[in-house]
């Protein structure tokens, strides 16, 4: 008042009214008064009312009538807001120095607790953040605070959580942005890694060789079994066929050498029959090849000294060993012409035991045999 008296009287001067300063003086108390009256608030913010240091209420966002000169608004942002959290070093539970930084996302949930509890949130939130975080980076080891970096950020989430909530202030998230080890750890790991990286390298190496020999001794192998198999099936295939050939030329032999006996025993009688003895003698190959003929015909051997003469033809043991029968069903039957005709055997052998002139064979390859007289033997000698 006495800076605005003094205002008045410098301003005092010959013709001017001093009503009229009055008036003026008035008007601009009352434009201060109104200005300090009223207090407009975002719509983000919240304030804070103090009349004479005393908290009276929150003041919403628009247009607010306060006490004018007496009292004193506090503004806070209720968005959400970022806190830097300085680069802080710590060591590691395995003895590694580390270095990290974050960010902390805040929210200002309550004006009031936020405006009497606290002096500065923002400054009380990072000072707590830092001490946290070099927390929780000392009871990890050096590989978790690389790799777990979730679990980092929710550790530390969680331990601010707590005394925020008395400031009034929610702590939306935390991340941690980089932790670093030392240069000499950081020396340290980039060997190990290196020396990783080689030894992976040298077993996958290895298993590939590994795979590569099973896989060509396995072809080898393979390659043996089925080269056994074809040599084992070509000797098989040798063996029959030898077997079939040995048979085969058994019996033609057989067939053949029966015939030039009889044919060369048809001879002899031819002969015998032209002489003038009346003994004759027959040879012993002769007589067993009528007797086993006559085996055919009669169903019996013939006797001679009381032992039964033995067929020429193979047992069964012998057939099944060299496959006899089993040639019919490859080779086919055997060619008829090589077999011995019976009915001719059988029409020679009754002619030239009853003394008959022999006709000629079917084949026409013979000739008539003389007239033959056999007597019965009466002693060992003939006239």
């Amino acid at each position: 008042m006495n800076a605005l008296v003094a205002t008045l009287s410098q301003l005092e001067g010959p013709g001017i009214d001093p009503l009229l300063y009055i008036g003026a003086l008035v008007l601009a108390v009352a434009i201060v008064t109104v200005w300090q009256m009223v207090e407009i608030v975002d719509a983000y913010n919240r304030g804070a009312l103090t009349v004479f240091g005393e908290y009276r209420k929150l003041l919403q966002p628009g247009l607010n009538v306060v006490p004018p000169y007496v009292s004193r608004v506090y503004t806070f942002d209720m968005r959400t807001q970022t806190i830097d959290v300085p680069t802080q070093e710590a060591i590691t539970r395995d003895n590694s120095p580390v270095t990290a930084d974050a960010v902390v996302y805040i929210r200002v949930m309550d004006a009031k607790r936020a405006f009497l509890e606290v002096d500065d949130y923002k400054t009380a939130v990072s000072n707590l953040a830092q001490t946290t975080l070099r927390a929780v980076l000392g009871d990890m080891e050096l590989d978790d605070t690389l790799s777990r970096r979730e679990m980092i950020n929710e550790r530390i989430r969680k331990e601010l959580d707590e005394p925020t909530d008395e400031w009034g202030i929610r702590v939306e998230s935390v991340e941690v942005r980089e932790v670093t080890p030392s240069r000499d750890v950081k020396g340290a790991m980039e060997q190990q890694t290196s020396a990783e990286r080689k030894r992976r390298a040298m077993i996958l190496e290895a298993q590939g060789e590994r795979r590569s020999a099973v896989e060509k001794a396995e072809g080898q192998k393979q390659s043996n079994i089925i080269r056994a198999q074809g040599e084992k099936q070509s000797q098989i295939l040798e063996a029959q066929g030898d077997a079939i050939s040995t048979v085969l030329r058994a019996r033609s032999a057989e067939s053949m050498g029966e015939r030039a006996v009889i044919d060369k025993g048809m001879d002899a009688l031819e002969n015998i029959g032209q002489s003038e003895s009346t003994t004759f003698v027959l040879p012993q190959e002769l007589t067993s090849m009528v007797g086993r003929y006559g085996k055919h015909l009669s169903g019996s051997d013939v006797a001679a000294d009381g032992d039964r003469l033995e067929s020429l033809e193979f047992d069964d043991e012998t057939r099944e060993l060299i496959g006899l029968d089993d040639i019919a069903e490859i080779i086919g039957e055997i060619d008829a012409e090589a077999d011995v005709d019976v009915e001719a055997m059988e029409r020679e052998a009754q002619a030239i035991k009853e003394g008959e002139d022999v006709g000629p064979p079917a084949d026409g390859a013979g000739e008539a045999g003389p007239e033959l007289d056999v007597a019965p033997d009466e002693g060992s000698g003939g006239d």
